[in-house]
C-alpha cells in the first residue's frame, strides 16, 4: 500500500494501521456541504454527500458508495465481535466500517473515519 506522503500521524495511524477516531472529533461528522468524499490517501471517489446522514455515533455515516469499484469490504475479527471492515479498492487504506442498521431505504450505515476522507465541494 502505497502512502501518501502529507497524510498526518493521525491518518496514518487509522489508514493503514486500522485505528479509530474518536466520535464527534472528525472534521466531517457534522459536515452539511455537497461534494464528493473520496479517499484521503489516493483520492479515489468513495462517497457522494447526497448518501450522508446524522447517525447520531459521532462519525460520517452514509447509505451507500457512490462507486461500488473503489470500496471493498472485508471480515473483520479484530475485537470480540465479527464486523465488516470497510476498505479503499484503490490503495487499501482502511476507511470504516459497514452496519446492517441504517435508517434509509438501504439498510446500510457505511460509518467512515473522518481523518480517511477528503471533501471535494462542488463548486
Amino acid at each position: 500500500m502505497k502512502q501518501n506522503p502529507n497524510l498526518s500521524e493521525d491518518q496514518k495511524r487509522v489508514m493503514f494501521s486500522g485505528g479509530t477516531e474518536a466520535p464527534f472529533t472528525g472534521a466531517y461528522v457534522n459536515e452539511h456541504a455537497k461534494g464528493m468524499y473520496t479517499c484521503a490517501n489516493c483520492g479515489a471517489e468513495l462517497f457522494s454527500s447526497d448518501a450522508k446522514f446524522d447517525s447520531g455515533t459521532g462519525w460520517p455515516s452514509f447509505d451507500e458508495p457512490a462507486n461500488l469499484a473503489n470500496v471493498e469490504l472485508k471480515e473483520d475479527r479484530s475485537l470480540d465481535t465479527v464486523r465488516t471492515e470497510v476498505i479503499c479498492k484503490n490503495c487499501g487504506a482502511h476507511l470504516g466500517h459497514l452496519f446492517d442498521d441504517g435508517p434509509t431505504k438501504t439498510g446500510k450505515r457505511y460509518c467512515i473515519n473522518s481523518c480517511s476522507l477528503e471533501l471535494k465541494k462542488q463548486s
